[in-house]
């Protein structure tokens, strides 16, 4: 039921977008080929492709919407990053084209003929742009679509673009000045930085960026309020899309436990965790505390100082030594400034000779949240 009232918000808004831009778009060409200005023609392109935009993202929302089935069984809220990446090359191609137009002005000027009529259509269209921007910006946070956010703040920069278009106006109807063309390289500049900036957030989003800190500190927080639990590791957040986040941990408990109070605590988790966040925890892995072992406590000091002393080491956990069978076994985060592959070796030769009676077994972790 949220899914379609957060389908019906993005498509009820894009909507709303659609109908402005082709209103905003229809009265800058007009002014635009009446008063020969380039730089208020290209503003009335760029309002054009936010429609266009518009049109896309809805397309987004519905694909996205759709129910998972077998061959897709955890939905298909990714298309919306995909979705994503086309407002972002509509956004990035409006603004090449623009600078390639605006260039051809400066080469070969013609001279613009403002009316009082052009500056005020103008002068509305940014106010128009700026209450569209807020009201867009506003419902994609609310919804959290970052292709509504997205729109929303590239019509908020279009407004300042706009305001710009309108201040060199003013500046050759007071000093004959002709600064439209130049004005209009400008605003292709920022069109395409806008582009850019939009692609590469998608794909980021695409390829796996980090956990956000904040939220890897809350669910860890939430986790480790549990009395029996002594430490959260190795968090890792899925993403499938705006609001479907698919989640595991490890959390460190207690080696007196059964395995009925292990079932117990991890489904409470479960359900406090996605309470809290909306995340779904699909998986909790344990790790084995010594807590009657005095030596074993002992032991692990020892190791932790010999793995801590490398600056590339940043975390142990998940430690646990049989002082009877002779085993030791543990992770240990590493920092990207070094390979597993160089890092065990050398962990192993340096515990190893501390413990030589011990057999090891060292595991590493990817440094993915703090």
């Amino acid at each position: 039921m949220a899914e379609m009232n957060r389908e019906k918000i993005i498509v009820k808004t894009s909507i709303v977008g659609i109908v402005v831009n082709l209103f905003l778009s229809g009265f800058k060409a007009f002014v635009g080929i009446v008063s020969n200005s380039i730089a208020i023609t290209l503003d009335a392109v760029n309002n054009l492709s936010d429609a266009l935009s518009s049109v896309v993202t809805i397309i987004g929302a519905k694909l996205a919407g759709k129910s998972p089935n077998k061959k897709h069984p955890l939905g298909y809220g990714r298309i919306e990053y995909l979705s994503s990446m086309i407002v972002a090359a509509i956004v990035l191609y409006a603004g090449l084209t623009s600078l390639v137009e605006s260039i051809k002005k400066i080469i070969h000027p013609e001279t613009a003929d403002y009316s009082v009529l052009s500056l005020v259509i103008m002068s509305v269209a940014i106010v128009a742009k700026i209450v569209l921007g807020l009201y867009v910006k506003r419902t994609g946070k609310k919804v959290d679509s970052g292709a509504l956010m997205a729109s929303g703040l590239d019509a908020l920069f279009d407004a300042i673009l706009s305001a710009s278009v309108l201040l060199s106006a003013i500046i050759y109807l007071i000093f004959s000045l002709p600064l439209e063309a130049y004005v209009g390289v400008v605003i292709s500049g920022f069109i395409i930085k806008s582009g850019i900036e939009m692609l590469c957030e998608t794909l980021d989003d695409i390829i796996g960026k980090r956990t956000d800190s904040d939220l890897s500190r809350q669910i860890k927080h939430l986790i480790t309020e549990e009395a029996e639990v002594h430490g959260a590791y190795d968090l890792i957040i899925n993403n499938y899309g705006p609001n479907k986040n698919y989640a595991s941990v490890h959390i460190e408990l207690p080696d007196t436990m059964t395995v009925d109070e292990v079932d117990r605590l991890t489904r409470r988790l479960e359900v406090k965790v996605y309470k809290e966040t909306g995340i779904v925890l699909t998986g909790v892995g344990v790790y084995s505390l010594n807590t009657s072992d005095d030596e074993a406590a002992r032991i692990r000091n020892e190791v932790q100082k010999i793995v801590l002393s490398h600056d590339w080491a940043l975390q142990l956990h998940g430690f646990y030594v049989d002082t009877k069978a002779k085993t030791i076994r543990f992770d240990v985060v590493l920092s990207f400034d070094i390979k597993p592959a160089e890092a065990i070796p050398m962990l192993c030769q340096e515990v190893q000779t501390a413990y030589p009676d011990y057999v090891l077994q060292i595991v590493p972790d990817l440094d993915l949240s703090e």
